[in-house]
């Protein structure tokens, strides 16, 4: 008898436990867990000198003066933060930077109180986007990582001074020169700039889904790689560039590093190269000095020159493949440089019969690699990408180089655009960057079917 009442106990005490933790389980609010940010950044008073830590999701943080992120350490930027800058300062990255916007919540690094010009010939000389309110995000030769996500970086790229000049002399709004580091730049647009948006010297990086406005007052690039970048810059939109989309030469790459190699994919760049000083250079895609990689699915929109292999010092010709590339002009002379000419700019880039429109139908006959020619009338304002609502053609009262923001155009593609279907998905990204929510790339988006930076499965760019 004794020992069947302790078999019921036992029964009756494990019955009792397991709808006590099923209770547990059923009320999801006790097994929350509960993360408490790592050292609070705190946004009383202005930020000024050594800084790691958190800044805390929603708040709003004000530099004073130069911040550095030291050697080892790190700041995490949660979502919904903004960041303002009162002066001519910069963010000094020897340690590692997280910044970690999301497409609900994105953050904003800027300076207060600027207003932007964004009006149709307006005078660059009196833009603020070409002022250089604050330096930049500066990251030091031991930068092991910078990551940053759906965040909009706007007025940068003035002087750097201080402990952030000794980084760098030379100002960008974003910055990263570390060959054996990690670069990750997504989701976010970069507003204004006195020279380069983004400048990349060595190291492995992923620049996927973004927005570049109104970038360089004389000169300067969407992407500026050099010195043996290598990775993916895709589905990017860049417009009103002074010079490029994207750019990669090998110079100044150093020893034991493999030579810079980038696959540019899927990214829509309209109206770039009208503010550059010097002649023969700008317009949309460059190879330079020893660079290699892939280009394909780019859609080129009334920019000063097509895609541009340069002769001298001359790019990697052998590791270099590039087709299925879209051109649309408005004016004899944009046409003219859909291949552009070796006289002109140094460039020898091949015609690709898989571009559109196919070479054979504007260049003459007897046509070289390298010689100049003038398009006929039949190249200009035909094969229209049809955007939803964008500068195509170009807008009456508008030169070329007049459209130089998004605005309120929308540069996604009507279900009846011939870049849709017309892409090359052949070939599989570099994917040089690990994937990871806050230490990585969130995706590295394959080759899309669609020319151009939008695509109509919802996949791609999405501003």
């Amino acid at each position: 008898m004794k020992k069947n009442q302790l078999l019921y106990c036992c029964l009756f005490a494990t019955m009792a436990m397991t709808a006590s933790c099923k209770k547990l389980a059923d009320d999801k609010d006790l097994w929350q867990a509960v993360i408490v940010p790592a050292s609070p950044v705190s946004d009383a008073a202005p930020l000024c000198g050594t800084i790691k830590g958190t800044m805390l999701s929603g708040k709003t943080y004000t530099i004073g003066c130069n911040v550095m992120i030291n050697d080892g350490d790190t700041l995490t930027i949660q979502e919904g933060v903004t960041i303002n800058f009162t002066g001519n300062y910069g963010i000094g990255v020897k340690g590692t930077l997280l910044c970690l916007g999301t497409k609900e919540r994105p953050n904003w690094i800027t300076y207060a109180g600027v207003t932007k010009t964004d009006q149709p010939g307006a005078d660059p000389a009196k833009d603020p986007a070409y002022a250089g309110k604050w330096s930049g995000i500066i990251g030091g030769p031991n930068c092991k990582l910078m990551v940053i996500k759906w965040t909009h970086i706007e007025f940068g790229g003035g002087a750097t001074t201080g402990e952030v000049n000794v980084l760098s002399k030379s100002p960008y709004p974003v910055f990263f020169q570390n060959p054996l580091g990690v670069f990750v730049l997504e989701d976010s647009w970069i507003y204004g700039s006195v020279d380069d948006p983004f400048r990349i010297l060595g190291g492995k990086m992923a620049v996927m889904r973004n927005t570049f406005e109104k970038c360089g007052y004389t000169g300067g690039e969407a992407m500026n790689a050099k010195a043996g970048t290598i990775g993916d810059f895709a589905y990017n939109v860049c417009i009103g560039m002074a010079t490029n989309g994207p750019k990669l030469s090998n110079s100044g790459v150093i020893t034991g590093v493999p030579g810079s190699n980038v696959r540019m994919y899927n990214n829509t760049i309209l109206n770039c190269g009208y503010r550059r000083a010097a002649a023969g250079r700008g317009g949309s895609i460059n190879f330079e000095e020893g660079a290699g990689g892939m280009a394909y699915n780019n859609l080129i929109v009334n920019c000063k020159f097509g895609l541009r292999v340069v002769q001298n010092p001359i790019a990697d010709t052998a590791n270099l493949r590039y087709g299925y590339n879209y051109y649309y002009a408005d004016s004899v002379s944009a046409a003219s440089q859909f291949i552009p000419s070796l006289s002109v700019s140094t460039a020898i880039s091949q015609p690709q019969p898989t571009d559109i429109p196919n070479p054979s139908t504007y260049l003459p006959v007897g046509w070289k690699v390298g010689d100049a020619y003038t398009a006929p009338a039949s190249a200009v304002g035909v094969n229209n990408p049809l955007f939803i609502n964008g500068p195509v053609p170009l807008p009456a009262g508008y030169n070329l180089r007049d459209v130089v923001t998004v605005g309120n155009y929308n540069l996604g593609l009507k279900p009846n655009s011939p870049c849709i279907g017309a892409g090359f998905t052949g070939f599989s990204p570099r994917a040089d960057v690990p994937v990871d929510l806050k230490f990585g790339a969130t995706e590295i988006t394959p080759p899309g079917k669609d020319i151009g930076a939008y695509q109509s499965n919802g996949r791609g760019n999405q501003h």
